[in-house]
């Protein structure tokens, strides 16, 4: 069972790293009520207007920091117009950052070794230090529960493959190194698990918010004991900025919370967050397997215990939660991003991109009540 998630992964990361946050509610985003910085930075951000860019944007704001955007000025050209916007392509055109200095830079758009050392190459004379948002992708499949930053990572034969989709986890591996390599010791990797909260249309989690505000009978996979980890994406901006004032340099898995989440509180605290009657189904991995529902991508952020990747919702952050990240509860997380789903287009949530249609969600339920009941007949 566990290519469901891997596979899904594959298909929906740069989607729900791009995922439009057009739309969004106000103050769903950064509240710009955060203290101000005593020395405020002038920041580079390398995209910054997808799902991400716009928290750390107005986290960023919110701390009183100057900042400046690259993209193509394609996705949601007309978020922040009062913000200095430089375009050109990661791929070949960056002579507008040319002359230019900051103190650091933030990179939120970079898929592909050979254009992320094109970026970080050209950055470093103009920068002091270079994010590079990674993700817990990177990691090989196998890898146990508990892996730290110094785990094993997913590989490539074809180095110069750049098909991202096909090879997402590797190829962000090696961005990794060719960040590093370009500004060896002022480079900071974070690496991100599941990101959810207001702005995701990947549906990834959303799935859950909006199940649990239908209400009625939930299918939920499992017995309630299989790990969770997810970051709310506010949470994870916050933290960014915060440790780009500090100067962070190395590698740091960033997914949560700080302490061991599983099914059961997990989707009880998103019940809570969104209120209404929903009553949860626990039906075992086995009979699921059986009915061909698939981990993750037909039951979104599950990946059940005995499967090949549990160990990627089982991933040590410590060093990240000592470096100051912090967590929202599941209930707040669930509640604003249900807030924030109910503004999208109805059209839109009527054909959600992960997770059970209703009618495929009764017909296991009542396949599961079925067997349940059989050894009583006759």
């Amino acid at each position: 069972m566990n290519r469901g998630r891997r596979s899904f992964v594959k298909t929906t990361a740069v989607a729900g790293a791009g995922a439009a946050i057009a739309g969004s509610m106000p103050g769903l985003l950064q509240a710009a009520t955060a203290t101000k910085s005593p020395t405020p930075l002038k920041i580079l951000i390398l995209g910054g207007t997808a799902f991400l860019g716009p928290q750390i944007v107005e986290a960023a704001q919110a701390r009183g920091h100057v900042l400046t955007l690259f993209n193509r000025g394609k996705t949601n050209p007309g978020l922040f117009p009062d913000l200095e916007k430089l375009h050109g392509d990661r791929d070949g055109d960056l002579k507008s950052l040319e002359g230019r200095t900051w103190d650091a830079a933030i990179d939120t758009s970079g898929y592909v070794p050979r254009i992320v050392s094109m970026s970080a190459t050209l950055l470093a004379p103009s920068v002091k230090r270079y994010l590079f948002i990674s993700t817990i992708s990177v990691f090989a499949e196998d890898i146990k529960p508990g892996t730290a930053e110094d785990g094993k990572l997913a590989t490539i034969a074809d180095e110069t493959n750049e098909e991202y989709l096909k090879n997402y986890g590797a190829l962000k591996a090696l961005s990794e190194k060719a960040a590093e390599k370009a500004m060896p010791g002022r480079t900071w990797v974070v690496r991100p698990g599941l990101i959810v909260g207001p702005g995701d249309r990947s549906d990834r989690y959303t799935y859950w918010p909006a199940r649990m505000a239908r209400g009625g009978e939930v299918l939920a996979p499992g017995d309630g004991t299989d790990p969770v980890q997810y970051i709310d994406v506010r949470d994870l901006a916050e933290w960014i900025v915060a440790g780009t004032e500090k100067g962070l340099t190395g590698i740091y898995n960033a997914t949560g919370p700080d302490k061991r989440l599983t099914m059961k509180p997990f989707l009880e605290g998103v019940k809570k967050g969104v209120g209404g009657d929903a009553r949860l189904t626990w039906v075992p991995a086995d009979f699921l397997e059986e009915q061909k529902v698939r981990p993750w991508a037909d039951m979104p952020a599950w990946i059940p215990y005995g499967g090949g990747e549990v160990g990627m919702t089982s991933l040590d952050c410590r060093k990240a939660i000592a470096a100051g990240l912090k967590f929202r509860s599941v209930e707040e997380t669930a509640k604003d991003t249900l807030a924030w789903y109910k503004t999208t287009p109805e059209d839109r949530r009527e054909k959600p991109k992960a997770g059970l249609a209703p009618a495929r969600e009764a017909e296991v339920l009542a396949a599961w009540h079925a067997k349940q009941e059989a050894p009583k007949a006759g």
